[in-house]
C-alpha cells in the first residue's frame, strides 16, 4: 500500500471561528473540510498531520483594503505562532485573504445555497478558507 500525499491545507482564520480546506491528493482541487473554534482547528490540524501528513498550511492574510497589516492580521499573526508551537515542521504560506469572504458568499449563491445559509459566518469561513486555497493550488 502507498503511502498518503501528505495535504496542503487552507485555513481562514478569524476571533471565534476558523475554516478549514483540504486539497485533494493531486493538489488540484480545494474541499471544505469545515469550520471549528480556534482550539478545535488546532485538534483537526494536527489529527490531518497524522491521517494524511500535511505538506503545507495555507493561511489568509487579512490586509487592508489599502494592502497594510492592521489589527486583523495581528490576530492571524497570534495564531500562526499557536500553530507553529504545535506543529513546527509544517511550513505555513500567508496568502492575501481581501475579498475572499464575499467570493465565498457568491460561490455559495452560485451553488444554490438560499440566503440564510450564505448568511451562515461558519459556512462563508469555511468556503473561504477553500478559496484562498485553490487561490494557492493553482498559482502552482
Amino acid at each position: 500500500m502507498l503511502d498518503p500525499t501528505p495535504r496542503v491545507v487552507g485555513i481562514d482564520c478569524g476571533t471565534k471561528r476558523v475554516g478549514i480546506a483540504v486539497a485533494d491528493p493531486l493538489q488540484l482541487f480545494a474541499r471544505v473540510e469545515g469550520t471549528y473554534a480556534p482550539d478545535e482547528a488546532l485538534a483537526v490540524l494536527e489529527r490531518l498531520k497524522v491521517t494524511d501528513g500535511l505538506e503545507a498550511l495555507v493561511i489568509g492574510w487579512p490586509l487592508t483594503l489599502a494592502g497594510e497589516e492592521g489589527a486583523a492580521t495581528d490576530v492571524v499573526a497570534a495564531y500562526i505562532a499557536r500553530i507553529r508551537e504545535r506543529l513546527p515542521a509544517v511550513p505555513i504560506h500567508k496568502r492575501d485573504e481581501r475579498f475572499t469572504s464575499e467570493l465565498a458568499k457568491q460561490a455559495l449563491q452560485e451553488a444554490g445555497v438560499r440566503q440564510p445559509g450564505r448568511r451562515d459566518k461558519g459556512r462563508v469561513d469555511a468556503a473561504a478558507a477553500a478559496i484562498i486555497l485553490q487561490d494557492y493550488l493553482d498559482a502552482g
